[in-house]
């Protein structure tokens, strides 16, 4: 309302979108998913355009301008998705006579409800172009750079490391325990648009000057490996792509919010406007990199635990897509090393001369994040061990095992 101030209002939009978020997640009917699924749209609305970014080269109408359209872009993106999404839910109700996910699971692994092969193979389609714009899959993921970009950094790190993994998560849950004939159906494709993106996302990171526009361009390379994992068709790819879910979470918020701090003391976006930080910041210089070798999944960090899970899973089944997916992890390390030198080495630029290190709030925030990372990327048993009884389900309901290894090992 009017008499709130602005803050309090930007954090009760954030706490919506959480809301429905675990909503999201908690949900086991279908038509109730639907609705939390499109529901966090209106205040991700109003995050991003009402409360966006306001550091802009060319000034603060440009900068709302911006806001506006990267807002609007987002809207139309997702609610495209959620119209295509509505159809497939009414038409699942007409077939199935329930919109209980429990019930219309338990009638197909039991035979009593039989689909058309044409039949399931629309309603496929109809879920997940929507979580495949949610995810972001390409060639549905143009309204994720211009979202991070013209987000403040919390709601940068919301939109990727939160609300996009709605769309992967829904991929496991609705996509191949509904409609399981039509995954396998669909997988060929579906692997080949998430390399991709891998690739794609990867290449365009490269040649970003804006710092956001780089991390969201790694983003929608890192959700290639996720969707990749998914559709693998292997124990070790879901694995590794549920456990990505996570370790991607972690890691882009922590580089963002170390980007966010940047950003907020330069009041500029442009990695060119930056230069020498780690010698009057070195503890913020310090957690930027542990985020940057984080997100190029440097062995010991968690990221690296996921992603190798993923690539073996799929070389498994898909030996030259898995192949050609690593060149991602090449590239990865190019845009990353070279956003940390560009920023944080050299000359200390007169613009930074004066830049003050982390404070003790902002180390309490990411502090935390350090330390998963590194536990994580050394122990992730006590998250594999919740992960790996839900993908042997999944992998029964695909009615899919992993192929044999081409040589044994010893007894």
């Amino acid at each position: 309302t009017s008499r709130w101030r602005p803050t309090q209002g930007f954090f009760a939009l954030i706490l919506a979108v959480e809301a429905m978020v675990i909503l999201s997640f908690e949900a086991t009917d279908v038509f109730l998913f639907y609705i939390f699924f499109e529901a966090m749209l209106i205040p991700m609305y109003f995050l991003i355009g009402g409360f966006g970014d306001r550091a802009h080269e060319h000034g603060e109408e440009a900068a709302a301008t911006q806001r506006s359209y990267a807002a609007v872009k987002f809207l139309l993106y997702n609610l495209a998705g959620g119209l295509i999404m509505l159809a497939a839910v009414i038409g699942l109700y007409v077939v199935a006579g329930t919109f209980s996910l429990t019930e219309i699971a338990e009638a197909r692994a039991g035979g009593s409800l039989d689909m058309a092969t044409s039949t399931e193979r629309w309603l496929f389609l109809g879920f997940f172009f929507a979580f495949a714009v949610k995810a972001p899959l390409w060639p549905l993921h143009t309204w994720l750079p211009n979202a991070m970009q013209e987000s403040t950094a919390p709601v940068a790190v919301l939109i990727t490391a939160v609300v996009d993994k709605v769309g992967t998560f829904a991929m496991l849950r609705f996509c191949l325990q509904l409609f399981p004939e039509a995954s396998k159906w669909a997988t060929p494709v579906i692997v080949v648009l998430a390399l991709i993106s891998i690739i794609y996302g990867a290449l365009l990171a490269v040649g970003q000057r804006d710092m956001k526009r780089l991390i969201a361009y790694a983003s929608i390379s890192h959700f290639g490996f996720i969707i990749m994992g998914i559709f693998a068709m292997t124990s070790q790819g879901q694995s590794g792509a549920t456990l990505y879910m996570v370790n991607h979470g972690i890691s882009t918020a922590a580089l963002m919010l170390v980007a966010g701090f940047l950003i907020s003391r330069r009041g500029s976006r442009l990695i060119a406007d930056y230069g020498g930080v780690q010698k009057v910041a070195p503890v913020l210089a310090g957690t930027f990199l542990i985020g940057s070798l984080a997100t190029l999944s440097l062995p010991g960090l968690a990221p690296f635990v996921s992603e190798f899970l993923v690539l073996v899973g799929t070389f498994t089944r898909y030996p030259v897509i898995g192949i050609i997916a690593t060149l991602g992890i090449v590239l990865a390390a190019l845009y990353t090393l070279v956003l940390y030198q560009r920023t944080m080495t050299g000359p200390v630029k007169p613009e930074v001369s004066a830049m003050p290190d982390l404070r003790v709030r902002e180390l309490v925030v990411v502090a935390p994040l350090v330390v998963l990372l590194i536990f994580l990327g050394v122990y992730p048993k006590p998250v594999t061990q919740i992960i790996d009884p839900a993908v042997k389900q999944t992998m029964s309901d695909v009615q899919q095992k992993d192929p044999k290894p081409e040589v044994e090992a010893a007894k």
